[in-house]
């Protein structure tokens, strides 16, 4: 792409694409968490007023989305419990039933606990395809934990145990919800053929441009924040 990463709306964004160009859709969208989420290099406003707003804004965008990926092509949706529930049927309604192959489980460690409830320590990645006979699919490795194959490498589950950034990371940039590029890393290259497409129109700090860089794919993206472009254009950069 000519102009790879460009601060804009992602349903005004989307329209400048060509169709049937992306091979693979990520987005990690705002999760209406009722308040401002912020940190030392940016902060964004992250509040609809209902889940149903919230749910409407995302429908605008995700129709908008649709003929833009390629028959080949999937979606990847990065959410919580907030909203993964409207989000899986409201992707059956668009795409049919069928299209669904993954409910991906981000679980991670850091995050307080409750007295009135099991803590919550996992995010929602709802994987869809186009086509379900064309898609494109690199199952990844990862390092086994049972002793029988202590030192080997095995399929990843639906399950994915990848730590979250601590305030020491050396990725960390500073930019609120960011993501580890271990994540994204392991999701571009499991579900976008090498020289495909990444799209990520809510790209925030860039981690998903990055990954898509550092593995040899093509990338797009957006983000309504001034100071989420200025934060991804720096990681990208120096990749």
């Amino acid at each position: 792409m000519n102009q790879p990463i460009e601060q804009q709306d992602w349903i005004d964004h989307v329209h400048r694409l060509s169709d049937a160009s992306v091979d693979l859709f990520y987005i990690d969208p705002p999760f209406n968490t009722g308040k401002t989420q912020a940190g030392d290099a940016g902060s964004y406003q992250d509040s609809w007023a209902t889940t149903d707003d919230w749910v409407a804004w995302f429908r605008d965008g995700i129709e908008a989305t649709i003929s833009k990926i390629k028959h080949t092509g999937s979606m990847l949706i990065h959410v919580d419990w907030r909203t993964s529930h409207r989000v899986r049927v409201l992707l059956d309604e668009l795409l049919g039933e069928d299209r669904f192959v993954n409910h991906l489980i981000w679980r991670y460690g850091l995050g307080g606990s409750s007295p009135r409830r099991f803590a919550r320590k996992h995010d929602d990645i709802l994987f869809y395809c186009i086509d379900p006979d064309r898609y494109f699919f690199d199952p990844p490795m990862v390092p086994a934990t049972s002793n029988r194959m202590k030192g080997q490498l095995k399929k990843a589950t639906d399950v994915l145990d990848i730590p979250t950034l601590n305030n020491m990371a050396d990725e960390r940039v500073g930019y609120p919800t960011q993501k580890p590029l271990a994540l994204l890393k392991l999701l571009i290259g499991a579900c976008c053929p090498p020289g495909g497409l990444v799209y990520d129109p809510c790209c925030g700090s860039g981690t998903t441009l990055v990954a898509a860089k550092e593995l040899d794919r093509a990338y797009c993206g957006c983000d309504q924040n001034p100071q989420a472009i200025k934060v991804a254009r720096a990681r990208l950069s120096l990749v």
